[in-house]
């Protein structure tokens, strides 16, 4: 169906051309005398025709011709035209070219490449039953109109569809900024809140003995609390980029608020890393800390960087180990599935898994190794 006044107005103005070939019925049901039985006939097998022609071209032009009805109407306008042909004379022989274009406009190609010529040479045998000269134009004209329509509604079909796949692409697109904002949220506020919900704890813990010490914690609440905010509004913005180096600082104040002894690099190892796989980077860094804080038990933490030379050129290599529950105190959610699709997407991986000792036994513990390509990004 169209869609819009303009889409309808298009529609009715490819449908209406083929009007111009009904001027010689109408001039045979103005001028020609007749009996009254038959003139009621002629009018209302007219109108009949006209207004089943119209809705069904109109209305299964731009989709498939399915229901009994839209088959019924169809055979309905055959037959009318061969009555009409058949009792009121050679006048009525356009009618044919009204079928064609309904078949060329409703039927599917294959079908329709068949029923038009049958419907022209259907035309054809009553023209010399009611001893007329059609001519080899006006068999043409059925001809064409009907394949004409086919190409038509060939046409229409294909912008039915694009208009769709438009539609589907908009909504897919929205789908994935909302995911990507969906992400953002959970790696900025889950960090964030973790450690504002630990330094609330401790600062619970020393009031009223240490209350300078409490201040202390209570004033980085605030400083991690402004920072979430603006860390927030840039992700909304969609221009939030984090850092290796800020997010090895924001993990070493973690580690500490929660009491777990940290090993970590003081700054990241000085590669040829694009800023979008730094990035990238930063966010498997701060979510698998965030895991360490909440959800590992852990004493201990250690972040590692390494490169590592592989058939499909260097990679630069994040490894972050704990002496925690291990694999199966580790809390594989929407966090680590985040970080999956973002290592995917910048041509890198995640593997997670146990800590294993120098010996190569399984130890206890819970490691995540994440590996993103050096080079510029593609």
């Amino acid at each position: 169906m169209p869609i819009g006044r303009r889409d309808t107005a298009v529609k009715m103005l490819w449908i209406g051309v083929w009007l111009v070939f009904f001027t010689d019925p109408v001039h045979d049901l103005l001028h020609q005398p007749r009996a009254t039985g038959t003139a009621v006939w002629a009018w209302t097998g007219t109108a009949a025709f006209l207004v089943g022609y119209l809705m069904l071209v109109f209305r299964y032009t731009a989709r498939p011709l399915a229901g009994a009805a839209g088959r019924l109407t169809l055979v309905g306008l055959f037959v009318l035209a061969v009555l009409l042909v058949g009792t009121l004379g050679e006048s009525w022989l356009v009618l044919f070219v009204y079928v064609c274009v309904s078949i060329g406009a409703t039927m599917p190609i294959g079908p329709a490449n068949v029923l038009i010529p049958a419907a022209a040479a259907v035309m054809a045998g009553l023209a010399l039953v009611v001893r007329a000269n059609p001519g080899f134009g006006l068999i043409g004209s059925a001809l064409l109109a009907g394949f004409a329509m086919t190409g038509v509604r060939r046409l229409v079909r294909t912008t039915v569809e694009l208009r769709q796949a438009r539609a589907t692409v908009a909504q897919l697109a929205a789908n994935e900024e909302r995911l990507r904002l969906a992400r953002d949220l959970h790696d900025l506020l889950g960090h964030s809140l973790s450690l504002i919900t630990l330094k609330s704890e401790l600062a619970g813990r020393m009031l009223p003995a240490r209350v300078d010490d409490a201040r202390q914690q209570v004033a980085e609440i605030e400083q991690v609390s402004r920072q979430a905010l603006v860390d927030v509004r840039e992700a909304v913005s969609g221009y939030r980029r984090p850092s290796l180096a800020g997010e090895l600082a924001g993990a070493k104040s973690a580690l500490g608020a929660a009491g777990i002894a940290a090993d970590l690099p003081a700054q990241p190892p000085s590669r040829d890393l694009a800023p979008e796989r730094e990035g990238v980077l930063a966010w498997v860094l701060r979510e698998a800390v965030t895991n360490v804080v909440r959800h590992s038990g852990a004493r201990r933490c250690t972040v590692t960087f390494a490169v590592r030379q592989t058939l499909d050129g260097p990679f630069l290599e994040l490894r972050v180990a704990d002496d925690g529950e291990g694999p199966s105190g580790a809390y594989y959610g929407n966090g680590l599935t985040g970080i999956t699709e973002r290592l995917t997407a910048a041509g890198g991986a995640l593997e997670t898994g146990s800590v294993f000792t120098a010996r190569g036994r399984r130890g206890t513990g819970f490691l995540l190794t994440a590996r993103v390509p050096l080079g510029s990004a593609p």
